[in-house]
């Protein structure tokens, strides 16, 4: 079966690509044609999105999807005119909120993803910032303001784990990359010694690692199979040894590497409304 899908937003249409996403995932027998629309801030926008969904309700014989967090009341209406289904979590939740509140909303385009909280969003910029001049180990100054320092073998998850980290939850996040000669010496890299408190390793599966270097650099000795089962057993080897806790990443979004760890390190996400 094969369903269109449109994610309707007055804003950048995060917030309706996450919903929708997330409710199509427990449908997979279906295929699903997902279409984003941001910004549909105006009548004539709307009118547009509609001659878009209609054109493609007529060419399927089925009615597409509508996720839709479209917030004035005007827009939504011409929207709902179309052939789509419409399915919008702010007209299903606003009105039992007020209601339990005591207190109408504000009706405000764009908080989801807005800067909001001004401190909150500098803080996560700050994170930004201190993951991009930590990374890969280019410099292991600052250690001491980490919050996580990932560990890994080349290739392993590391850079797009401490940018989600740092992005999403505002954490100071550092990576550091165990190479071959590193694991030629049974201790632990000198430099991560004084922080081991902070240390959380990466592991993924050597044919998953080999795929991966092979789409960088085909035919070498970095993606080579063997050399990628020595470096993912030595290293997970390493993590037992200095008990270091440690994550198999193969099979993971960055979303869930990244929920995963803050659970196992014990760390409050830095999320604040507003």
């Amino acid at each position: 079966m094969r369903r269109s899908v449109f994610l309707i937003s007055d804003r950048t249409g995060i917030t309706a690509e996450a919903v929708g996403r997330s409710l199509l995932t427990q449908f997979e027998h279906v295929d699903f044609m997902l279409r984003t629309l941001p910004f549909i801030d105006t009548p004539e926008k709307a009118d547009a999105a509609v001659a878009q969904i209609d054109a493609i309700a007529e060419r399927d014989g089925l009615r597409p999807l509508l996720f839709s967090t479209l917030i004035d009341p005007d827009i939504r209406k011409i929207v709902s005119r179309s052939k789509g289904l419409l399915l919008d979590p702010f007209d299903a939740f606003i009105g039992i909120l007020e209601t339990e509140l005591q207190t109408p909303s504000t009706h405000t385009i764009g908080r989801s993803h807005g800067m909001g909280n001004e401190a909150s969003y500098k803080e996560r910029i700050d994170a930004v910032n201190y993951a991009l001049s930590h990374d890969d180990g280019a410099t292991t100054d600052h250690y001491t303001s980490a919050d996580v320092i990932l560990v890994g073998v080349s290739r392993s998850g590391k850079t797009p784990t401490c940018l989600y980290l740092a992005l999403q939850f505002g954490l100071h996040a550092a990576n550091y990359p165990i190479t071959e000669d590193d694991l030629v010496d049974t201790n632990l890299p000198k430099v991560l010694q004084p922080h081991r408190q902070h240390l959380f390793g990466l592991t993924i599966e050597p044919r998953r690692l080999h795929q991966i270097r092979t789409e960088r650099r085909p035919d070498s000795r970095y993606a080579d199979l063997r050399q990628c089962e020595r470096e993912i057993h030595a290293v997970e080897a390493m993590y037992r040894r200095e008990r270091i806790p440690y994550l198999d990443a193969s099979h993971m979004s960055v979303e869930e590497i990244g929920t995963t760890i803050l659970h196992r390190i014990g760390r409050e996400r830095r999320l604040r409304s507003g």
